[in-house]
């Protein structure tokens, strides 16, 4: 059945590189996850080279209220009485051979995660890419001042160790699981190694988050060992702030809100910085108190 639906035009040499994921769905908050692979696709001018066939792994009518129906049908656009556009689930895979790297941009699936994993875990292997990871996001109480917290959960322990080294924090979490976790239960059956970076992003503001995907793809840039240029997101992210500044502006409890939440902010990085120092200076002998 993967054979089927798994479709490879070409065959990347990206051996022993790395393959990052995104996906639109229950953990694209903020346009992040699909923002941030999206953005490396084109920054790094990778080529498109295979994809899922969409055919069995999505509903396109869930019954209920239209505005739950809306969120599983296709998207169109009719102008002036003719349909000029459907727009069905896409599953797409790039590359860039400079870089050893592959990018997924697809959607969740409903149904068949089995395979849609299948598909995954074999294209991987036939690139022979060494490891994965799963860009997520998900609405917290971050303000939209400050850069988002980042949480990893793996499929192997022995990675935690260079996530920590990086500052990640990891996930505490109980109730319904999204593909990725999914997706990194089965790696670790599999002896795959996949991590899943999800980042907690503002609650509070609606629609795509510049400020958030530059500072994940910013993250994930320093994880892989990728230069990258951000000025593009810089720019939007300017321009974003002003705007989320602007809405609020007239809002004194909103304001007063944010403010507390980046006191709070703050405040846990200041403690968590100075435990680390406090930790480094107490192995050379040096105390504080």
């Amino acid at each position: 059945m993967t054979a089927e639906r798994l479709r490879m035009v070409a065959r990347p040499r990206v051996e022993g590189g790395q393959m990052v994921l995104g996906f639109g769905g229950w953990m694209n908050g903020g346009e992040v996850s699909l923002g941030t692979v999206k953005y490396l696709a084109g920054t790094l001018r990778a080529e498109r080279f295979a994809d899922i066939e969409p055919k069995g792994f999505y509903i396109y009518h869930f019954p209920g209220p239209m505005e739950v129906a809306a969120l599983f049908r296709p998207h169109a656009v009719i102008e002036d009485g003719l349909v000029r556009r459907l727009e069905s689930p896409t599953n797409v895979f790039h590359a860039s051979e400079a870089h050893r790297l592959v990018l997924f941009q697809g959607q969740e699936p409903h149904l068949d995660w089995e395979d849609f994993a299948d598909c995954v875990f074999a294209l991987a292997e036939a690139c022979a890419v060494e490891g994965l990871y799963f860009i997520g996001s998900y609405g917290g109480v971050v303000p939209h001042t400050r850069d988002p917290r980042l949480y990893a959960s793996v499929s192997d322990p022995a990675m935690k160790e260079d996530f920590a080294a990086q500052g990640l924090r990891f996930s505490n979490y109980t109730g319904p699981a999204g593909f990725s976790t999914y997706l990194t239960h089965e790696a670790a059956r599999r002896g795959v190694r996949l991590a899943t970076l999800v980042a907690e992003i503002p609650a509070y503001v609606q629609g795509p988050n510049p400020r958030c995907i530059e500072a994940v793809a910013r993250r994930v840039a320093a994880l892989l060992g990728l230069q990258i240029p951000l000025d593009d997101l810089r720019t939007m992210t300017d321009a974003f702030e002003a705007k989320v500044a602007e809405a609020i502006r007239d809002r004194p409890e909103l304001a007063n809100t944010i403010r507390k939440m980046e006191t709070d902010y703050d405040s846990e990085l200041f403690n968590t910085q100075m435990s680390d120092l406090k930790e480094w200076l107490e192995e050379r002998g040096i105390r504080l108190d």
